[in-house]
């Protein structure tokens, strides 16, 4: 009896520990379920928050997806300080002086310079809309959470005078600049050569870009930054893509790329932010190069941005910024890439085309035509330009000037080799 009544207790004592190991993963699987479920509401909440009613919508070969969306409808006007903003359709002055209708405006009169995006080939955008690439769940879904999507990570500015490497190289983020400092900057302008770099890890990139800084490089740093990118964790793919990006901040919680958060206020129907750029520069082959200028109209006190030959895009509202008000107190040309190995290695990730400076034309990427915009609104060969990169035996920079390419440099690099371990 006692054996039996012993064997009954071990059984219910059994019986307990399997109803509670099941009751527990019954909780386990609910919570999961219920996180699951609670990230895609949050998910699509923000699909809906970015992708506004469209007109009409173009399918881009490359799988994107290109809205045609109301100017003012345009995510800019979620911000509260611009429910009431009048849209500014082109800037008081530009660069080269008062501004007119004989020189830039939204689309160029007379014979139209080809703009290089892809989703070119299948439609366009009407007059009084905004081309805007579709977001997709695939993508938010790739960011570390909903709310850090389309944005950067910090600390993604070189410091190239006050830099401490160990700082720098920590979060794996790599540079080959040219920059100047200590005055005041009211604009800049270049012409870059675009190529489609290789990416080893999908959570890399590599992108070449020109920042306009204001602030110290601590928590409040203003920046704005425009040039072309290759990026497979934001856009899920390879391809050479054109981007913005702002931050007043150092990155923290303001700010994004392109057009996923309400800031930049676009005017233009032909150039979509986030697009693919085609075709691209090949070693030893044709070279295809691209022109952004930025400046601030000294009468609104907006930064404003222009691609290729008179194509003004839109604008950042002066509001945005604290130090970025007024002026840039240094200027930024070069490559960036996100080096994922630790430990002081490096991946095969490119800057550029892949190739040292050294090369020269056709093999390496370039800057050229550098300028800045000086307090009289003129644009002006850069003075004291210095360079900075973390490793020369993975990415390297090099200036020069001639007469017909003013200020450039050459840059980049193939990332992990014999000399870059």
């Amino acid at each position: 009896m006692g054996a039996l009544h012993f064997s009954l207790v071990k059984l219910s004592r059994g019986f307990f520990v399997c109803l509670w190991l099941w009751g527990m993963l019954s909780l386990s699987c609910a919570a999961a379920r219920y996180g699951a479920s609670r990230q895609k509401f949050e998910v699509k909440k923000h699909l809906n928050r970015l992708n506004k009613p469209a007109v009409k919508s173009i399918q881009s070969p490359d799988g994107d997806i290109i809205d045609c969306v109301p100017i003012s409808k345009q995510p800019a006007f979620d911000h509260p300080f611009l429910k009431d903003h009048k849209i500014q359709m082109r800037p008081s002055y530009h660069p080269e002086g008062i501004f007119d209708d004989s020189k830039v405006s939204a689309k160029p009169k007379g014979k139209e310079t080809h703009i290089p995006q892809l989703w070119h080939r299948y439609g366009k955008c009407s007059e009084g809309t905004i081309p805007m690439r579709r977001t997709k769940e695939d993508d938010v879904l790739r960011a570390s959470s909903v709310k850090r999507y389309g944005k950067k990570k910090r600390r993604t500015v070189p410091l190239p005078k006050s830099a401490e490497p160990d700082l720098i190289n920590q979060n794996g983020h790599q540079h080959a600049i040219a920059y100047v400092e200590g005055d005041k900057y009211y604009g800049a302008k270049a012409t870059l050569n675009v190529w489609e770099p290789k990416i080893q890890h999908t959570n890399e990139f590599s992108l070449s870009q020109i920042w306009l800084l204001g602030g110290s490089f601590g928590q409040d740093l203003n920046s704005i930054e425009a040039g072309w990118q290759v990026s497979p964790d934001l856009y899920g793919d390879n391809n050479t893509r054109l981007f913005t990006y702002w931050t007043s901040d150092a990155y923290q919680a303001t700010g994004c790329y392109n057009l996923l958060c309400s800031g930049f206020i676009q005017i233009n129907s032909d150039i979509a932010m986030g697009a693919s750029i085609s075709p691209v520069s090949g070693y030893r082959n044709s070279q295809y190069d691209i022109s952004i200028l930025i400046w601030k109209d000294p009468k609104e006190g907006h930064w404003w941005m222009q691609f290729g030959n008179g194509y003004v895009l839109g604008y950042w509202p002066s509001f945005l910024f604290s130090y970025l008000t007024e002026s840039a107190s240094m200027i930024e040309w070069g490559g960036e890439v996100v080096n994922s190995q630790s430990d002081g290695h490096h991946t095969w990730t490119q800057m550029g085309s892949g190739h040292f400076p050294e090369e020269g034309f056709s093999k390496a990427s370039y800057f050229r035509n550098i300028q800045v915009v000086d307090g009289s609104n003129n644009l002006k060969a850069p003075k004291g330009l210095g360079t900075f990169t973390e490793k020369s035996n993975c990415y390297d920079v090099q200036t020069g000037s001639n007469d017909d390419w003013g200020h450039y440099f050459y840059y980049g690099g193939p990332g992990k080799n014999k000399n870059c371990p």
